[in-house]
């Protein structure tokens, strides 16, 4: 069995839907998702939620760095606004929160840890720590993936029975040697950046390929003929119809 299917979404279904909220997850399964990818940090008491970036601005109605807010401060944000007006009032989901949604969803999960710099291990081991608690049993566990190899390291320690992938732009020259050092079963490639070779070579090593962030069909038809197994993308409802009709096989 594939640690992920064909289409992920990419922190749910953005362009339908504000980027990480219950709300993108919902909406990614309504288009025929079945795993999304989302990003998980640490609030200012070390609990983890789920937003992409460290600042608060983009995302919420909210000012300052995600790290220096307690979660209540985080609870009371519109996270849904600033996409359209419909959306006021979605908030900065929990990781639990998130959790549960995707049991009710039958949704597959690619965790990607998005420590701040020195907080790597603590990320990696609070927000694997919870998930763990959290996780339906028998059901499939996520991969968890991440840019920076600390916090990998530290996943391996914490959860060592759940797969990991190793996020990069462009291949490291020492790719090998950190996949064996963090016993990663995933690469995660820019796919702007991935070139055939490259994805062959990866593949020869034994590794899954999930390419980020692939919105356009003949880029998605290219990476899996490549042998990219998965494809993280903004649009998985127009990946799906692409499938369903065909021209993505």
């Amino acid at each position: 069995m594939s640690l992920l299917p064909r289409i992920v979404g990419h922190r749910g279904a953005p362009q339908m839907a504000p980027e990480n909220t219950l709300a993108s997850f919902r909406a990614a399964a309504a288009a025929g998702a079945t795993a999304v990818e989302f990003d998980v940090a640490l609030t200012f008491d070390a609990r983890p939620v789920v937003i992409h970036d460290t600042s608060l601005e983009r995302t919420t109605d909210g000012t300052g760095l995600l790290a220096e807010n307690t979660l209540e401060a985080i609870s009371g944000l519109d996270a849904g606004g600033w996409f359209d007006p419909s959306f006021a009032g979605e908030v900065v989901p929990t990781l639990e929160e998130v959790i549960d949604l995707l049991e009710t969803l039958e949704l597959g999960a690619d965790i990607e840890l998005k420590p701040d710099p020195g907080r790597e291990v603590e990320t990696a081991k609070i927000a694997l720590g919870v998930a763990q608690e959290c996780w339906p049993t028998g059901k499939q566990p996520p991969v968890i993936t991440s840019f920076s190899r600390v916090a990998l390291a530290a996943a391996k320690e914490a959860a060592p029975q759940w797969p990991r992938g190793l996020c990069f732009d462009l291949l490291p020259d020492d790719w090998s040697e950190a996949i064996g050092s963090l016993d990663a079963s995933m690469a995660c490639p820019n796919a702007d950046r991935l070139t055939g070779d490259q994805a062959a070579t990866l593949i020869a090593a034994g590794l899954e390929v999930m390419a980020w962030t692939v919105n356009d069909v003949d880029q998605a038809s290219k990476l899996l003929q490549w042998g990219v197994s998965s494809l993280c993308t903004d649009v998985p409802q127009q990946l799906r119809t692409a499938f369903a009709k065909g021209d993505l096989v």
